[in-house]
């Protein structure tokens, strides 16, 4: 069936579990969420073996609409359209595709707006922690209800990435390759610090209210925290290329504390923009879970990876200062170090961060030549 991802209508899929005594889901702070639901959209066919599926994990922000647009009138598309479709790296005349949003996320997956079947009201700041193992344990339950028994490739970039990494080591058997795109097996002390910051702007807004905000949102903290986050993304290069020192509509300074500087009007601009489409609270969640992730908190990656068996594709970009390409290479280190087969690229890219969305046909030729091996070895 050929489907062309820029006029596709798709429809998003829920699946449940839970419900009942020991069917929920068991989570690493000790706790467990008694009913779950995984919001996902799939693309593509199930072939009669079931070998040709491809999950695909999104980042901080992103969420299971992978491609597409959910009505004729939805002005935006998918998060990585580019990529999915007859064609393109993720070839829906060949794969099938499923990619679901993360609990502990606000885009239809359980989290801390969800109902507490407990008290019958939202859950807010009484959602547990989570961790990126959490959140590959929901995809976990979803594989064995898509009927899936090992998936051609788990994919992701970012914090994707991270549940990438994160799959090889938990179900290694349920696992064909990884494709760890743009991401790190432990956050840094700097990034952990720019997490807190925007957190704490999230928590000084007094719109918060200890996360019990309904009508009145904490607008001002999730923007800032949003700006703040947006920065990391990106590269001097890149905002130097795009904005400079250029002023604003403007001639000359203000001397006042208005925006002057285009970059200070671009900020703003996400920061507004996200402030619709995503929650405080989930924000809170899913950057403490990027916090604690951590493959080997013992500092042996090696034998963090000794369990992993399927092949790895790593790529960096050469201007990502927040996941920079060392923290690629100690991941290709590792795995080499178990005999793992691994190919690694390192990209040129003045994107930053945000090249794994931006550099597309380059890194979508890569992802689909390696997609091709994988495919022949399973066959």
């Amino acid at each position: 069936m050929k489907i062309d991802t820029l006029n596709l209508i798709i429809e998003g899929k829920e699946f449940s579990f839970g419900g009942g005594e020991g069917n929920g889901l068991q989570l690493d702070c000790g706790r467990s969420l008694p009913e779950v639901n995984i919001s996902y959209e799939t693309y593509g066919e199930l072939d009669d073996s079931k070998s040709n599926a491809i999950l695909v994990c999104h980042a901080l922000t992103g969420n299971s609409h992978l491609a597409g647009r959910h009505s004729p009138d939805d002005s935006a598309v998918g998060w990585w359209n580019c990529m999915v479709g007859p064609g393109k790296p993720f070839d829906t005349d060949q794969y099938f595709i499923v990619c679901s949003n993360v609990i502990g996320g606000c885009m239809g997956s359980t989290g801390p707006c969800s109902i507490n079947p407990d008290t019958g009201k939202p859950y807010r700041m009484d959602f547990p922690v989570i961790t990126i193992a959490d959140m590959t344990r929901g995809q976990k339950k979803l594989m064995e209800h898509l009927g899936i028994g090992k998936w051609l490739s788990v994919v992701g970039g970012s914090m994707g990435g991270m549940q990438a990494l994160q799959w090889s080591v938990s179900y290694p058997e349920s696992v064909g390759s990884v494709m760890a795109i743009a991401t790190t097996s432990h956050l840094s002390p700097q990034a952990i610090a720019f997490d807190w910051v925007g957190r704490l702007a999230i928590m000084s807004d007094p719109a918060w209210n200890n996360g019990n905000y309904e009508d009145d949102l904490p607008e001002s903290g999730l923007a800032i925290a949003r700006m703040l986050g947006h920065i990391t993304y990106l590269s001097d290069e890149s905002m130097r290329r795009k904005f400079g020192r250029r002023l604003q509509e403007k001639e000359n300074y203000s001397f006042d504390f208005s925006k002057d500087f285009q970059i200070e009007s671009y900020l703003e601009h996400q920061g507004h923009q996200f402030v619709e489409r995503f929650d405080a609270n989930s924000y809170l969640y899913m950057t403490r879970a990027m916090d604690y992730f951590d493959l080997a908190p013992d500092g042996d990656l090696r034998e963090a990876f000794a369990q992993s068996n399927s092949p790895f594709l790593v790529v960096s970009f050469s201007s990502d200062w927040l996941f920079p390409p060392e923290n690629s290479r100690e991941i290709v280190k590792a795995l080499r170090n178990n005999n793992i087969e691994v190919s690694y690229c390192e990209m040129e890219s003045a994107y930053g961060h945000d090249a794994f969305l931006l550099e597309t046909e380059t890194l979508g030729g890569l992802m689909a030549d390696y997609l091709r091996a994988r495919k022949a070895d399973m066959e």
